[in-house]
Parts: structure tokens; sequence; C-alpha cells
């Protein structure tokens, strides 16, 4: 009897799985619109298959309240947020392209730094060493613990990342790109204290005019789901957003307006 419902709910849960709609099943582009070439195992490929809670899911909180404005949010990504206060805006980017790199065992690429500089490495973290911070001083210890690659320790390295880095530390991580080059994986950040980040999710081309448009997520304050935001100054192309021919101006998003310049990549 043990057996059958265990079999039972792992069927149940691959149901589910199957089920799950994938972002770019959901938001397609506007009329005239292509999504642009990506490979397989791409940092684009991967943002474009995140996946979506059911239309109409709210976005709630680490501690499971609702989120104010709601308003903001076109879907919620389907990602597991901790019940602590600390994926907030910087660190849903972090979260993003470091899942990227450990679905694809890219360990030595998963590395981060800490606001005051100090070099948070992944690879480190997972041959069994751990931070220590005292103060200004950080520095690592042998845990004795011993290697390990699991989910489990990779979620562990990341809520410590996310306790100690900020926008202030990743937009000094990231180079600056002209606006007009945006691709999927940017980021317009603002570093400081507040500060916030946005990362660019898809773009999409006109076969045509070959203007393009794309689509931003975000976190917040408090900790909260990444979801997908919606353009605030056009109901027409919501969730998608025009990409000028200038970097002059500024770019309005539902809680934050980005000057366009404030655009960045990960090396």
């Amino acid at each position: 009897m043990k057996y059958l419902l265990i079999c039972a709910g792992l069927f149940l849960a691959a149901l589910q799985s199957w089920g799950q709609e994938k972002l770019a099943d959901r938001i397609t582009p506007p009329t005239g619109y292509v999504r642009e070439d990506c490979y397989d195992n791409s940092f684009t490929a991967y943002l474009r298959t995140l996946p979506l809670l059911p239309k109409g899911s709210k976005v709630l909180l680490h501690n499971g309240r609702e989120k104010s404005n709601q308003a903001a949010a076109f879907a919620v990504v389907d990602m597991e947020i901790g019940n602590r206060d600390l994926q907030q805006c910087a660190d849903a980017v972090i979260r993003l392209r470091a899942e990227y790199l450990w679905k694809h065992k890219r360990y030595d690429e998963i590395k981060f730094n800490f606001t005051s500089g100090f070099a948070a490495e992944y690879k480190k973290w997972a041959e069994g060493n751990r931070i220590k911070v005292s103060g200004n001083q950080v520095q690592w210890y042998d845990s004795g613990k011993g290697k390990d690659y699991s989910y489990k320790t990779f979620r562990g390295y990341l809520d410590i990342v996310f306790m100690y880095a900020g926008t202030a530390s990743l937009s000094q991580e990231l180079q600056t790109v002209p606006y007009t080059s945006l691709q999927p994986g940017d980021v317009f950040i603002k570093g400081g204290s507040p500060g916030h980040a946005v990362i660019v999710i898809d773009v999409a081309i006109h076969l045509d005019t070959k203007k393009k448009v794309f689509l931003l997520a975000q976190s917040y304050m408090p900790a909260q789901q990444i979801h997908i935001l919606v353009n605030p100054t056009s109901r027409r192309l919501s969730p998608w957003y025009e990409l000028a021919e200038t970097d002059e101006g500024k770019l309005y998003t539902p809680e934050w307006i980005f000057e366009k310049k404030d655009l960045k990549r990960f090396k």
C-alpha cells in the first residue's frame, strides 16, 4: 500500500510538471514579431523556458502574504524563494543566472561578490568550505562537511550570497553595454541604497521593420516571487517593451525608473 501511494505521488508530480506552462508558451510576441534565435543551452533558452504559475496567481512575499502592488506583475515565475527576507531585487538576477549555470554544471562560473568585495565562489562552497562573517572581516573556513554539489547545498550558498550582496556589488561585477545592443540576460541596474535591478527575459524582432521588443522580470522589497513586469507606458504592447533607437532617455517600469544607460551584462 505504501509503495502504491509513493508511485501515485510521483505520477501526479510528473503530470503537474508536464502540464506546466513555460514563459515562451504563454507570452507570445506582438503581431509581426518573432523571437530571436538562440542556442538550446544558452541563457536565453533557459529564461524562455522558465515555468510560470497559473494565470491569475498573486505575487507572494517570503512570508506567504500578497505583494501590495499586484498591478506590477503580468505573470509569476514558479520558483521557490525561501521563507526569509533575502531574495530581493539584485538577488533575483543572481538567482536566475546561478540557476542556469548550476543546471549546466558550469560550477566555476558561479561566483558573486559581497558588497565588501569578498568573492563568494560556489565551487569552494561545494567543496566543503563555508564563509564566516565577523564585522568587516570575511573569510573561508573548512566546515568538515566534504564535497557536495547537491541542489540543497547550492541553495544554501545562494542564501548567504543574498545576505551580503546587492545592487551595489552586482552593478560593479557587470559590464556596461549600449542600450541598443540589449539582449536576454542583460540587466537594468542602479546600484546603491536604495537601488534596483530588473532582468531582460526575452527579445523579439519585427520581421519587416527589424524593430525589437523585450520582456522584463524582477523581484523587489521585501523578498518576493520573481514576476514578469507589465509595461506601464503602453497597454497595447504590455508586457512587452519597445526598444528605442537611442541610449538617451529613461525606461519606465512599474516600480522604478531607470536611465537607458543603466543597462549592463554578465561578463
